[in-house]
């Protein structure tokens, strides 16, 4: 069963859900922008441990807390690693911020226009552990990269057989199908989304929920009958490439979303800062996504 008071800090709560979830081939860039440069590590258990210090540094700064971020969305080597002395998960449950675990293994080449999720064969384990953790729910994300029907069908329904999984595992899904905000095709691409959730939304049997993590739409507001649909708990919005400034406007255009970003809430941080330079710079981050998260233009 789903924590009830998890459940209505996401689902009433005034901030946005932070996504420290980089993985894998990501890692490398994210360090980089960081100020660590890959001659500061010798192999991938080095390297995820510059990424593990890097994290703890955000979630046990002063300022990340319960009162503007609801929620961390975590990647699996995070979520099984310890900050300020005890698990990721526990560390932030004590500041107010709800757990979520990053569950997909990567992208598939591309087909259809779309990349779906690569296999997960190993998926009930990671949802029992993370259960056991007191993680409150999963992301897993999908790309869209052109305007085909055939392939975003594909992908929703993907989402959607994960996103029962993981509710048949007391966790909470935030399905993910990332559109490229780069497409030539990006505003189609949204429209057919829409479409193919609102099927998706509608066939789910039960009362559960679902959560929804969207790039901000070509047209301002058009997802707004996602927002207000009786089986999503939350949509939040990723930054998708666009820088802080940019994302902050775009996403203050579109009522009832809340910002989920990574990149865009990193982005001034380094390595070499001290620690009230590292604390004033990422409240001042928080302080600009939470402003676009609740006050809408």
């Amino acid at each position: 069963m789903l924590d009830q008071n998890m459940m209505a800090k996401i689902a009433n709560g005034q901030g946005f859900i932070a996504a420290l979830d980089q993985s894998g081939g990501s890692t490398p860039k994210a360090l980089k922008g960081y100020g660590v440069e890959e001659d500061a590590w010798n192999s991938d258990e080095e390297m995820f441990g510059l990424i593990h210090d890097m994290r703890s540094r955000v979630i046990t700064s002063p300022c990340f807390n319960g009162e503007k971020v609801l929620g961390a969305i975590l990647f699996e080597r995070t979520m099984d690693g310890q900050a300020g002395g005890k698990s990721v998960p526990q560390a932030l449950i004590e500041r107010g911020v709800v757990p979520f675990i990053k569950i997909d293994k990567g992208l598939e080449d591309e087909a259809n226009g779309v990349q779906m999720m690569k296999p997960m064969p190993d998926l009930d384990v990671l949802l029992k552990r993370s259960k056991a953790l007191g993680v409150f729910g999963t992301k897993e994300r999908s790309v869209i990269n052109l305007a085909n029907r055939e392939g975003i069908a594909a992908v929703v329904k993907q989402q959607f057989e994960i996103g029962s999984q993981v509710l048949a595992a007391g966790l909470m899904p935030i399905i993910e199908p990332e559109v490229n905000i780069k497409s030539a095709e990006r505003a189609e691409a949204d429209q057919i989304l829409l479409e193919e959730i609102l099927k998706n939304l509608d066939a789910m049997p039960g009362d559960e929920k679902v959560m929804l993590k969207l790039s901000l739409p070509a047209k301002a507001g058009l997802f707004d009958p996602l927002v207000d649909h009786p089986r999503v708990l939350r949509v939040v919005a990723l930054s998708g490439g666009f820088a802080r400034p940019e994302a902050c406007v775009e996403l203050a255009k579109n009522r009832g979303i809340i910002a989920s970003f990574s990149r865009a809430l990193l982005q001034d941080l380094r390595h070499q800062m001290s620690e009230d330079e590292f604390n004033g710079s990422l409240g001042g981050a928080i302080d600009e996504i939470h402003g676009a998260s609740t006050v809408k233009a």
